[in-house]
C-alpha cells in the first residue's frame, strides 16, 4: 500500500490537541484515552519502578491525558494511589487538581495468600474510599466504582453505601465495574449511575448487545478496560514471542496455539492499515474503540512514558469510511474468538 495520509480526518480539538467527552451527565470532561493505573502497581506487570511510572503519569498529563483510572486494590499496599498523589497531587510540578479527573475503586482487597478478595459491604466500601482518599492526599474523587459486585452482598446494599458516600462529597460521581446487565439496572435503581467499566476491544465486544444500548438509553458512561487486549492488539508481540516466568497473559486462550495464531493473522491486516494512515497499530485499535457507538473513552495501561504517548496519539482524528470498512472485513475474516474472561 502506498501512503496516503490525506485519507486521516482530524477532527477540531483543543489546545493540548485532545478531544474530551463528557462524563455521563455530569459536567466532568474527561479525555477519550485514560491511563490505566494498574500496570503501575507493578503486581503483574514485569520491570516496573517509581521512577518509570512517575514519567509516565507526568507524560500522560502532556499528551493531554486529564483522567486516571486506578482502584484501592492496586498495590499490595496502595502503590498506584500513592504513585498518582506524587506526580499529580503534591508534586512540585504538579497540575491544578480542579483540571485532572481522578476515578478509584472499593470493593476488592488481598487476602494473606495473595487472592482477591470481593467485598462490598458498606463497611468495606466506606473504609477503602477513605483509604484512598488519603493515599491520593486529595478531598474527593471525580468517580467512585464499585470494582466489581459481592456474591455475599446484596447489590442495592452496596448501592445504597455508595450513594451515601456520594452524598457525603468524598465523590462527584458513582459508577460500577464488571457488572452485568441486571446488576446495573439493580445498582442504578439505588444509587444512580455515571459509568461503567467493562471489557471491551475489536475482539471482545460482547457488551454491545446488552450493555451499550442500555448505557446510551440512560445516558451512562461506557469506559472500556483491555482495549489493546493485554497487549495482543497493539502489534508489538511477534508471533514467536516467549512470554517470560511471571507474565499473566499465556493463561488466555487468546495467547495460545491456533487462537494466537489467528489473532497474529489478524493484527497483519491491522498493521497493513496502520503503515497506509502512518500511525502504529495501537492507535488504529485505540482510535477504533473511542469512535465504537456508546463507547465514552478507553483504559489504556502504561508503565512506560512512551506507551501513553503513544496511545494518547490515538485521540483527535478518526479513521474515514474506507478504513473503517477494511478492518470490518478483517474482523470478520478473524471470526469469533474463543471468550476471555476478564480476570
Amino acid at each position: 500500500m502506498k501512503a496516503s495520509h490525506n485519507r486521516i480526518k482530524i477532527l477540531n480539538d483543543d489546545s493540548q490537541h485532545t478531544k474530551r467527552r463528557k462524563l455521563g451527565t455530569t459536567d466532568i470532561e474527561i479525555s477519550t484515552v485514560a491511563m490505566g493505573c494498574w500496570p503501575i502497581a507493578g503486581m503483574t506487570s514485569l520491570n516496573v519502578n517509581d521512577d518509570d511510572s512517575l514519567r509516565t503519569l507526568k507524560a500522560a498529563v502532556d499528551t493531554g491525558v486529564n483522567f486516571f483510572d486506578t482502584a484501592h486494590c492496586y498495590g499490595r499496599d496502595g502503590e498506584s494511589e500513592r504513585l498518582i498523589a506524587q506526580s499529580l497531587i503534591s508534586g512540585s510540578n504538579a497540575p491544578d487538581r480542579t483540571q485532572l479527573v481522578l476515578a478509584t475503586k472499593g470493593g476488592i482487597q488481598w487476602g494473606r495468600d495473595g487472592k482477591q478478595i470481593l467485598d462490598g459491604s458498606p463497611e468495606t466500601l466506606q473504609l477503602q474510599c477513605e483509604e484512598s482518599l488519603r493515599r491520593l492526599q486529595t478531598e474527593y474523587v471525580d468517580l467512585l466504582y464499585l470494582h466489581a459486585p459481592d456474591p455475599k452482598t446484596p447489590v442495592a446494599k452496596s448501592a445504597e453505601a455508595m450513594r451515601k458516600i456520594m452524598e457525603s462529597g468524598k465523590t462527584r460521581s458513582i459508577g460500577v465495574s464488571n457488572f452485568n446487565l441486571q446488576q446495573l439496572h439493580d445498582f442504578h435503581s439505588i444509587c444512580p449511575v455515571t459509568a461503567i467499566q467493562p471489557p471491551y476491544n475489536m475482539l471482545q465486544r460482547q457488551i454491545e448487545k446488552d450493555i451499550i444500548p442500555w448505557c446510551v438509553e440512560n445516558q451512562v458512561s461506557v469506559l472500556v478496560y483491555w482495549p489493546l487486549m493485554k497487549g495482543l492488539l497493539a502489534g508489538k508481540l511477534p508471533r514467536d514471542h516467549q512470554f517470560q516466568p511471571g507474565d499473566g497473559r499465556p493463561k488466555y486462550a487468546m495467547f495460545q496455539g491456533d487462537e494466537w495464531q489467528k489473532n497474529q493473522d489478524f493484527v497483519d491486516q491491522l498493521r497493513l492499515i496502520a503503515n497506509e494512515l502512518g500511525k502504529s497499530v495501537a492507535q488504529i485499535v485505540v482510535n477504533w474503540t473511542i469512535h465504537q457507538p456508546g463507547i465514552t473513552a478507553a483504559l489504556c495501561g502504561a508503565k512506560r512514558a512512551t506507551q501513553i504517548e503513544e496511545t494518547a496519539g490515538a485521540m483527535a482524528w478518526t479513521l474515514d469510511a474506507p478504513m473503517q470498512e477494511l478492518i470490518t472485513t478483517a474482523l470478520q475474516q478473524r471470526g469469533t474468538p474463543v471468550p476471555m474472561s476478564a480476570v
